[in-house]
Parts: structure tokens; sequence; C-alpha cells
């Protein structure tokens, strides 16, 4: 696939920001959209993004920019905004064809979409493809290996974008199975607050084995009835990205349930914050979701519980302790 113009990246958080970086170190130009002109400007003028990766000297090829209208020079265009936003931002957009790479996971909370399908009703006119998989924004930017999964519906298209997107540390593997990719990253981002409310709770890594497993479990039967495959779950994409984001106070979604395992309050925890646990809004929303399809959740269930403040942490605990015995 022949690159026209630079990458566009939209988004100036850690992870945008990492991508870009990545991505230059290829030598290819990136265009980096940012909302804050401090970051843009901090990244123009001293090669580094202090607010979000801090320490990390950026690429001479990374131009950033606060005006979406510069965005139509970019030959593709990775969106690495916030779930809940992203609508919001690809409207602001005016539509020019460029190959559309989405990097947030999420369920659009007030209609309940994948991001794909918000993508395609804001940007009708562009290819989509979805980006996803166990990525820690520092460790990417640092250029430690990291692998990924790269889907679109049709597969040419996201063989096509992971050969313009793999670098020697960043592993794209091609997939034509959208559904699946985007599940397993929502799902586990809920999951990752499950995993972090039994670290803040103190309650061992015997119990963080097992809510992993039985948390995989409902993402799986989520996941199938959505149409999604199971390859897909068990791949980098659902349980890769799992084990990464349940097994590190550097995820998001984890702190913040460790927050909640301590006794602190969601809305404390969440007004603290300078970056979005998305799993905070997917929850209510994955919950739902389930409901409707008459899927068992516990553990999705537990979480929302927890964020809404109807239960404490000891109550969900004694629930799901109490659940009926049953075959596995």
């Amino acid at each position: 696939m022949t690159q026209a113009g630079p990458i566009g990246v939209l988004g100036g958080g850690a992870w945008g920001t990492a991508l870009a970086q990545v991505l230059a170190s290829g030598g290819s130009d990136v265009l980096l959209w940012a909302r804050n002109g401090a970051v843009v400007g901090a990244i123009n003028a001293h090669r580094e993004n202090p607010a979000y990766l801090p320490g990390m000297r950026l690429s001479e090829h990374i131009r950033a920019t606060d005006e979406m209208s510069d965005m139509r020079e970019a030959g593709m265009l990775l969106v690495v905004t916030p779930a809940q936003h992203m609508r919001a931002i690809l409207s602001r957009f005016s539509p020019e064809g460029q190959p559309l790479i989405l990097c947030a996971k999420g369920i659009e909370a007030v209609t309940h979409k994948l991001m794909h399908q918000v993508a395609r009703e804001a940007m009708p006119g562009s290819p989509v493809a979805v980006l996803s998989g166990p990525t820690f924004a520092h460790e990417v930017a640092a250029g430690l290996p990291t692998a990924v999964t790269l889907a679109a519906e049709e597969e040419a298209l996201a063989r096509l974008l992971a050969d313009v997107l793999a670098r020697p540390t960043l592993r794209p593997y091609a997939s034509d199975d959208v559904v699946g990719a985007e599940i397993g990253g929502a799902v586990k981002n809920v999951l990752a607050i499950a995993c972090g409310v039994v670290d803040g709770a103190g309650l061992g890594q015997n119990a963080r084995a097992a809510l992993i497993a039985r948390g995989f479990a409902e993402m799986t039967r989520f996941g199938l009835a959505l149409g999604a495959r199971a390859e897909t779950l068990a791949g980098l994409s659902g349980l890769g990205d799992l084990v990464l984001t349940c097994s590190s106070r550097r995820s998001r979604n984890f702190s913040l349930g460790k927050g909640l395992g301590e006794g602190r309050s969601a809305a404390d925890l969440l007004a603290d914050r300078r970056t979005v646990a998305e799993g905070a809004y997917t929850a209510p929303v994955l919950l739902e979701a389930a409901r409707a399809r008459g899927i068992d959740m516990p553990v999705t269930a537990s979480v929302c519980a927890l964020l809404s403040g109807e239960q404490g942490v000891n109550d969900v605990i004694s629930a799901l302790l109490a659940r009926p015995l049953r075959a596995e």
C-alpha cells in the first residue's frame, strides 16, 4: 500500500504519542493532533510530551498540531481518542476517504455501538480497521517488542495496513474479525477493574488468577453472542490484552479498581484521573447489553455495583463467593 502524505494520529495522550513515536522510528512522517495547545507546543519545541509521556524524547519526524483541518494532509488516520468522544471528534473532520485505524477500546454509552460502527456513521466514506492488543504506551514508545491485532472486515485491507504500520518492534497480525477484536479490548477494561479490586482488597494471587479465568469466560460468552470468533477472543486482542491489564498497576483500569478495593469512592477516583479509565464507562453499557441477550456476566455486574456505589467491596466479594456451585 502506497503511503500518500504523513501518517495521522488523532489524540495526543500517552497512547497516541507512543504510536506516533514508534511509527516515526521507521522514518515515516507523522502528524499528531492534540486538543491541548500546551501539548502541541511542547512536542514541537522540546520533542517531549511531558503531560502524558514524560522523559521520552520524541522523533524529529513527528509534527504536532491542534488544527483539525491540518489532518487532511494525512494518508491514513490512527484514531486514538477516548471511546466516548470518538463520534464528536470524527464528526468535526471533513471526510476525505482516508483509512481509519481505530485504537480506542470501548462501547459508546448512548448507542451501545462498537467503535467501528460509530466511525462508519461519522465518516461513511472511509475504510475502517481496528488496532487492539496488549500494549502499554511507555513500552511501545521505548521500542520494546509489541504484537497487536489489526482487524478489518476485508482481510486484504488489514494486511495492507499491517504492512504500512509494521516496525521491527511493532508486529501487527491481520484479521477479518473486527467484532472479536473490539469485544476483547472493551471487555478486558472492565475485568481489569475487577482484578484491581482484588489487589486493593488484599485477596491474593489465587483470587486474581481465578478472576482472570472466569472473566475470560464472560468475555467469550458475550463475544460469541455478538458474532466474534473464539480464536480472536483467545488471541492478542482478547486473552493477551486481558492478561496484561489484569496483572499490572500501570493499567489505568487496574489502578482504578485497586482504589475501589482499598475503599475509596468511584467518584473521587475518577475525578482525580488525568487519563481515562475506559472500563468505568464501558461496564454499565456492557452489562445492559448482556442482560438484553440473556448472558450471565457476574464479574461485570459486580464492577457496576461498585462503580455506582450500590454495593461496597465486602458485599460484592461475599455475593460472588456465594454464587451456586456449578460445573465449569
